[in-house]
Formats: C-alpha cells, sequence, structure tokens
C-alpha cells in the first residue's frame, strides 16, 4: 500500500501542480480542483478518503481536502501560474533551504531564484531542508536571514502545509547552515 500511496502521490503532484491544464483541468481560485475531474484523468480512484490517506501516508503535506470535500490542491510546487491565496505573513528570523551542493557557487553568486516553480521554498527546520538537498546530490543547507529580509520589505508566505514560500532570495541574505 505503502508504494501505490507513493505512486499517486507523485501522479497528484505532478498533475494539481504542473499537468492540470494539458489534462483539460482548470485550477481555480486557490489551485483548488474538482476532485471528480481529477478522477476523471486518475489511473486509480480518487477521492476526499483517497486524498487523505495518501496524504497519511506521505512525509509531507503535499494537498489539502477542501471542506466539503469536493476540491483537492497541491499546497505548493506549482510551475503553472496560480495565486493560492495566500496573505502575507511575519516569517521567523531564520529559515533553511537545502539544495545540492554542486549547485551552491550559482547559489552565492546569483541567489535562490525559484526555477520553473512559482517562489522558492524555504523550511523551518534544517532537518526538513536537508532532505529536500538531499534529493539532488550531496546536501547543503543554506540559513536566510528571514527576519532581516522581512523588514527589508521581501513578502513571504506560508502554505498550508507548513512550507515557506518567497519569490527570490537575493545572496546577501544566504550563508550557509553547515
Amino acid at each position: 500500500m505503502k508504494s501505490d500511496s507513493r505512486t499517486q502521490s507523485k501522479f497528484l503532484s505532478f498533475l494539481l501542480r504542473h499537468g492540470a491544464p494539458e489534462q483539460g483541468i482548470e485550477l481555480g481560485p486557490g489551485g483548488w480542483a474538482p476532485i471528480a475531474e481529477v478522477d476523471r484523468v486518475a489511473s486509480f480512484p480518487v477521492t476526499a478518503e483517497r486524498i487523505r490517506a495518501i496524504v497519511e501516508d506521505s512525509d509531507k503535506a503535499r494537498f489539502e481536502v477542501s471542506e466539503d470535500g469536493l476540491l483537492v490542491r497541491a499546497t505548493h510546487g506549482h510551475s503553472v501560474e496560480v495565486d493560492l491565496q495566500l496573505s502575507p505573513k511575519a516569517p521567523p528570523n531564520k529559515l533553511y533551504h537545502g539544495t545540492a551542493e554542486r549547485h551552491l557557487e550559482a547559489i552565492r553568486r546569483d541567489g535562490l531564484r525559484p526555477q520553473s516553480r512559482q517562489f522558492v521554498h524555504l523550511h523551518g527546520q534544517q532537518d526538513t531542508a536537508r532532505l529536500t538537498g538531499a534529493r539532488h546530490g550531496k546536501p547543503v543547507v543554506l540559513a536566510i536571514d528571514a527576519g532581516r529580509m522581512h523588514r527589508d520589505g521581501h513578502a513571504f508566505f506560508e502554505s498550508s502545509s507548513g512550507v515557506w514560500l518567497i519569490a527570490q532570495v537575493p545572496p546577501c541574505y544566504l550563508d550557509t547552515a553547515d
């Protein structure tokens, strides 16, 4: 069941973050998609209960189901333009970003950029950032002076899964946490 959940989670991640338009699914305000439409294109039965089970089996809360159980959305990580309807929020003083060591030189020069995503993803815990970085190679954890960034006028958003989102992080706010 765990591997089925992992496969299904990957499918939902791709669909709700990147592939909905190609499947004829319109992401509404907040990035919400009708569960019935997701079920139409999935190779497994999609229900609010199944999505909740996938979330419970996952180490990350990537999805949300609406209170009425009719809609689902990815909480972050979109490459398609989506207004997640998040309000700016004051971040903790330090946040962390995990990356692969091979990217460090470019990051020190250019800062953190969202690449193909809408936002740069930051974490409140170094361990979580390290796990994220390890997915791409030898991990390096960067510490972000989020308090100073916020005071300097940069807007931070917190997804419902606890991932912090920001448009970019200039190099002057970065340091290695290791």
